[in-house]
């Protein structure tokens, strides 16, 4: 794959970029091994001062972060600004809470003394998608360096300019060269890095078989890792819930990200004692959004980020079709303007038990599922390979209880959409992946977790 800026909402290519040849891949790794060994000895302060810098500089320049990403990967350009925003947020979070995540914890034993030390580990590659380019590299980074440890990061090809500029950011807040590098190199390359003795575990956001091809490489040197995956998110409405609450965030959490979001809601289970109105409503709010240029202010929607994934999310739909299911609206690529739009679109009646029924649609299309009552609501909410996030509405103590309790997820979110916060751990079960990201569950996965006992 190109190494390039290609606007997917006009498909123009911006500008192109030499993917780093092996000298230059072994030169960043020596930079990065001994740069660890001098700022592994940096104090909690000196960290955190240049972390609490990093977030100032995200904050001044927001508006120029958020148009190379809205440039690079066609997100709204007002959901960029707050992508930029919360790095800033997470960033302070760390600076902040890290020497308290990693201090010294006593354990009374036999010893004399005895306790767990944290201690990080070396360079840790962060192989991460284009979808949340600033965010899900932020979050990887403003732990692991608050640890001690050293970043190296493999980012999407389509949004090689954002790599560049975290790299920039970190640099400028004052960190030393070489903790935190940009590599602009392919896919093909990560499996070499892995089984670099210099690279010491690994993290990767993406899609199922690159988390798997990572942590089969990984598999084989015995390093670390941690994978954050796919998701179909599902967004169950009992028959007590706030209904006009539920559909107005109904509608923001399919459209979160144009629609490209691993935790963004995508099949939607409704008690069949509200489903006509659930289904009347949504659909005039989907109708409603406005597809367009996404550097404008007022637009709701903007173009999916490559040709490909419009393509596949097409096929996905006429898939959809043929299994059974009904387009309420949309259900084509726009056809009308360059680019890679796809219309905000409402699949209902398909067939729980077909195939198409358990697949991730990373775009804007809502499936919708009615269910009779809770007990059916939960097991369809569960037949699904992925278990990343569910969000769930009820006023009711009890159906709130169960539902906490008996959904298959890595987060439950209660009349709320679900989202990432730096005080709560994040990440999923099955095949959503495995490991935690921010809080101190995040710190603490690229860590030495050592035993001291002393007597």
């Amino acid at each position: 794959m190109a190494i390039a800026t290609i606007n997917p909402a006009t498909g123009e290519i911006f500008k192109t970029f030499e993917a780093l040849n092996d000298a230059e891949i072994t030169a960043k790794l020596d930079l990065a091994n001994q740069a660890f060994e001098q700022y592994r000895q940096t104090s909690f302060l000196t960290r955190s001062h240049a972390l609490q810098k990093a977030a100032d500089i995200l904050e001044q320049d927001k508006a120029e972060f958020a148009k190379l990403m809205t440039l690079e990967m066609g997100k709204p350009l007002k959901a960029a600004i707050a992508e930029v925003e919360k790095c800033a947020v997470v960033c302070r979070y760390y600076a902040e809470h890290a020497p308290g995540f990693l201090a010294d914890v006593p354990v009374k034993t036999d010893a004399s003394h005895s306790f767990v030390r944290y201690q990080p580990m070396g360079a840790i590659l962060a192989v991460m998608p284009w979808n949340f380019p600033f965010w899900q590299v932020f979050r990887f980074a403003a732990p692991a360096l608050m640890a001690g440890n050293v970043g190296l990061l493999k980012h999407a090809s389509n949004v090689p300019q954002c790599a560049l500029a975290i790299e920039d950011i970190i640099r400028r807040a004052g960190f030393p060269e070489g903790a935190f590098q940009t590599l602009l190199i392919g896919a093909a390359k990560v499996a070499d890095l892995i089984a670099d003795d210099r690279v010491k575990a690994a993290t990767l956001t993406g899609s199922e078989p690159a988390g798997a091809s990572l942590a089969a490489a990984a598999g084989k040197q015995i390093k670390k890792t941690v994978l954050e995956l796919g998701g179909s998110d599902p967004f169950i409405v009992l028959a007590s819930a706030d209904l006009e609450t539920a559909v107005v965030t109904a509608t923001t959490a399919r459209m979160l990200n144009n629609g490209q979001s691993c935790i963004a809601a995508k099949r939607f289970i409704i008690a069949d004692a509200i489903a006509d109105k659930f289904e009347k409503l949504l659909l005039e709010k989907f109708e409603a959004l406005k597809v367009g240029d996404p550097m404008q202010p007022d637009t709701d929607l903007g173009p999916l980020a490559t040709p490909g994934i419009l393509q596949d999310l097409d096929q996905q739909v006429q898939n959809a079709v043929s299994s059974g299911g009904k387009v309420l609206t949309g259900g084509h690529p726009l056809s009308d303007r360059p680019g890679n739009f796809y219309p905000p679109t409402i699949i209902i009646d398909i067939p729980t038990d077909t195939p198409i029924a358990k697949e991730e649609f990373f775009g804007p299309v809502a499936l919708l599922f009615r269910v009779p009552d809770i007990d059916a609501a939960i097991k369809l909410a569960n037949d699904s390979p992925f278990g990343l996030g569910a969000s769930a509405w009820t006023t009711n103590d009890q159906e709130c209880d169960r539902l906490v309790e008996e959904i298959e997820a890595g987060a439950v979110f209660i009349n709320s959409m679900v989202k990432s916060d730096p005080q709560l751990p994040f990440g999923g079960i099955k095949r959503s992946g495995y490991g935690r990201e921010l809080s101190i569950q995040g710190i603490h996965e690229f860590v030495n977790i050592k035993t001291v006992w002393v007597k």
